[in-house]
């Protein structure tokens, strides 16, 4: 069964664990976006303590994490969207190599919508590397439309598509 929660200190060595083996797979397929210093214990360790880190187990097992915030960079001004409109943004969205295809960066997307709904917000936005094959075909499906590209001044050299959902 797949359930979706916050995300606890006591996570940080699964979700560690996890993004080493997603890396490597990323890296591979030309997808350099995340690297072995980043994110890290220190970003994750952040995210917890703002309650803003979710994951997703199936069978009790970490299947894939994703930190739901407000935050928005100062580069998604470049985007095709009102950057002052207050948004719930997906970062750090990734799922288990083994746990993939079973539901689970949906889940965790649900997540993302049941949480603005709370919040009160009417937006839905995420980025994502140009080379993640995968989040592009995943992000229309859920309703995102492309809103596009940008880069970020903290991974130079990588361009990012942006997607936003307006809810309601």
């Amino acid at each position: 069964m797949l359930i979706t929660r916050r995300a606890t200190l006591a996570d940080l060595p699964a979700i560690l664990a996890l993004v080493r083996r997603v890396v490597p797979l990323m890296r591979a397929s030309g997808n350099f976006q995340w690297s072995a210093d980043y994110p890290n214990e220190v970003v994750f360790t952040a995210d917890i303590e703002r309650s803003c880190l979710w994951v997703g187990e199936l069978a009790g097992a970490m299947a894939g994490v994703a930190a739901l915030t407000q935050d928005q960079d100062e580069e998604y001004a470049q985007a095709d969207w009102d950057a002052t409109e207050p948004a719930l943004v997906t970062h750090r969205l990734a799922v288990d190599p083994a746990a993939q295809g079973r539901g689970v960066a949906l889940a965790l997307m649900a997540e993302a919508e049941r949480l603005a709904v709370t919040q009160g917000l009417r937006v839905l936005r995420v980025d994502t590397n140009s080379e993640n094959a995968a989040t592009q075909r995943l992000f229309p499906k859920l309703g995102y439309r492309f809103a596009g590209e940008i880069t970020l001044a903290f991974r130079p050299g990588l361009r990012f598509f942006c997607y936003e959902k307006w809810l309601g």
